[in-house]
């Protein structure tokens, strides 16, 4: 027995959709997942047999054959638990509504409650890009799908809340984000500044140009106070911006618990004892780094002399491409970096010979 349901996986800051197939055989009872995954996709296995048991739901017996297709890139995360489930309750007999305009993601807890997710934006943008007129995804992560516009995004809470749906049993109402009101007031603000003239002349002139800046003076003249002022003076973020700026920090788990689009510019001020893989970004899997992170707002590198030579090097062609390619085992990424640079040091002694 065939059951295929839709799904969608992030790729960098995109996603793509792809078709969760399962198949159930006779023969010795197993459970493989095919595809290209990777450990937390296989792990799917033990989360899903588990919820469908803690919700009442019967685990098919023989042979299952989970095939994750297309399988010619990396599929990362626990976010195809829930359309796995879905087409092991459709095997079962589960009676479904038209599954093919329709997506599914979310990961599964043991006792069968839908847990949030990283890169719901960009999975919701696929899904409408590809034609499909629902996603259904854990209820955290709905304010944030909801930006996107032409699409129905359908919170659940929970697997069988998610197959009440899909029945069509009991019908749960789309997400509507609330109407937009005005931005939270910002912990700081550049009219806290007194005094300054001239630095504050030149940071005026950054945010309004969009030139880097370096502040060079010694402790406690005030270079951290009026580098954390500076995303409040920068021009606000478009629509479209800040889609793109959501969509690197959903990828990178950074969103707040509220969930929403980030409509200011972000200000980013690593540790100087930071990687080059932290600051660029990196990994086996290729993720997002400080420099994608502060995308259309500020990076702030406090005390400049002492970053790693290898760091700073590093940011030079991201500086004039606002791009970042990154080629690693797990796959390759282009993640955006159109950022402020901000730096601050200490001048430098005399040395005496």
């Amino acid at each position: 027995m065939l059951a295929r349901v839709h799904s969608a996986a992030v790729m960098g800051i995109d996603a793509r959709v792809l078709d969760v197939e399962v198949d159930v055989s006779e023969g010795f009872p197993c459970f493989n997942i095919v595809g290209l995954p990777d450990a937390s996709v296989r792990e799917a296995r033990d989360r899903v047999r588990s919820a469908l048991s803690s919700g009442g739901y019967p685990f098919p017996s023989g042979s299952v054959t989970v095939n994750l297709a297309p399988a010619d890139f990396r599929k990362v995360g626990a976010s195809l638990d829930l359309p796995v489930a879905l087409a092991l309750l459709l095997i079962g007999g589960l009676e479904s509504r038209p599954l093919l305009r329709r997506v599914s993601i979310g990961e599964l807890a043991l006792n069968g409650e839908v847990r949030p997710i990283r890169g719901a934006l960009c999975l919701a943008l696929a899904a409408r890009d590809a034609g499909f007129a629902e996603i259904v995804l854990p209820a955290a992560n709905a304010p944030e799908a909801a930006a996107v516009e032409g699409i129905r995004v359908i919170p659940v809470g929970s697997l069988s809340a998610a197959v009440l749906h899909v029945a069509g049993d009991f019908r749960i109402d789309p997400f509507v984000a609330p109407p937009p009101g005005p931005p939270p007031p910002a912990a700081v603000d550049f009219a806290e500044v007194c005094g300054q003239t001239i630095a504050r002349r030149a940071l005026e002139i950054a945010a309004a140009e969009g030139h880097h800046v370096i502040l060079v003076g010694p402790p406690g003249a005030g270079k951290t106070m009026l580098a954390r002022r500076l995303p409040t003076i920068l021009p606000s973020l478009t629509r479209s911006e800040a889609i793109d700026v959501t969509k690197v920090h959903s990828v990178a788990g950074a969103l707040p618990a509220e969930g929403g689009l980030v409509e200011v510019p972000p200000f980013r001020a690593p540790h100087h004892g930071i990687s080059a893989a932290g600051l660029i970004g990196g990994g086996a899997r290729p993720g997002p780094g400080e420099i994608s992170l502060a995308h259309r707002g500020v990076l702030f590198l406090d005390e400049l002399p002492e970053f790693r030579r290898d760091a700073l090097e590093g940011i030079r062609q991201p500086l004039e491409e606002k791009r970042v390619r990154l080629v690693r085992a797990g796959g390759a990424a282009t993640f955006p970096c159109d950022f402020l640079l901000a730096a601050a040091m200490n001048p430098c002694g005399r040395v005496a010979f």
